[in-house]
């Protein structure tokens, strides 16, 4: 019955957005973009330094595991221990800081550096018994994070535990 008022009403009712309404929403979505880039600008140094402190993890494993071993076996220390395949030194009951220690830990080549002496000028300095472990992208390189973004493991004094910290410059800022 009243079907052809009704098809008449639908042939002049809106079929889209108009102009000025998509404008409004690219605008809203434009001021949204501008105040939440600069929340993920800094990605990357957060990602360096939450690695960094995935590597400080893995080493204090690998101390914690290599000192029970020292405690259990204590007439074997001499001769290191066997962790997962690599031989650990030990000095004063804790694994030595050197290339093994790192590699037992699961810091490999591919994606972290390891050294025990300063290769060369513009590198992080190398404390006496310790070993720098940088991630394997930024070896080599001359920029901030470079310089800045790294762990250091010194090995045990008698009586002590292992030291195992980020470099004090080692912050999201510096790693960029």
């Amino acid at each position: 019955m009243n079907k052809p008022a009704m098809t008449a009403m639908r042939k002049s009712a809106q079929g889209g957005f108009t102009l000025i309404e998509l404008i409004v929403v690219i605008v809203i979505l434009g001021i949204l973009a501008a105040t939440a880039l600069p929340r993920f600008s800094s990605l990357s140094g957060d990602a360096r330094v939450a690695s960094l402190n995935a590597a400080r993890g893995a080493l204090a494993s690998v101390a914690a595991t290599v000192h029970g071993q020292a405690l259990m076996h204590p007439d074997t220390v001499g001769a290191g221990f066997d962790y997962e395949g690599t031989l650990v030194s030990v000095t004063n009951n804790y694994p030595a800081a050197d290339a093994n220690t790192a590699l037992a830990a699961g810091l490999t080549v591919a994606d972290y550096s390891t050294y025990t002496a300063t290769p060369a000028v513009g590198y992080p300095v190398v404390p006496a018994n310790s070993v720098v472990v940088q991630s394997a992208a930024l070896f080599g390189a001359t920029t901030t994070a470079a310089q800045n973004c790294f762990l250091i493991y010194t090995q045990a004094a008698a009586n002590a535990q292992p030291n195992i910290r980020l470099a004090p410059t080692a912050i999201a800022a510096n790693c960029n």
